[in-house]
């Protein structure tokens, strides 16, 4: 279910939105939506990570290391 939030914002940050939009042939609304969705995904990927990392870290480093050792092809 979709929901309608209404944020103010300056013409500046307005027309540079717009632009972008264009670019990618939306409505500045639609392209709003677009960048609010996927900030707010990134914002849950990096939580989830941070968790697995905190629980998960030190058994993987202990079976891998903890270096990032490069080999020459």
């Amino acid at each position: 279910m979709a929901h309608e939030i209404t944020i103010q914002v300056d013409d500046e940050t307005y027309g540079e939105l717009a632009r972008q939009a264009a670019d990618g042939q939306l409505e500045p609304d639609a392209y709003a939506a677009q960048l609010l969705t996927a900030d707010v995904r990134r914002a849950r990927f990096m939580e989830a990570a941070t968790s697995f990392a905190d629980e998960h870290g030190a058994a993987f480093a202990e079976e891998f290391g903890t270096g990032t050792a490069r080999t020459a092809a």
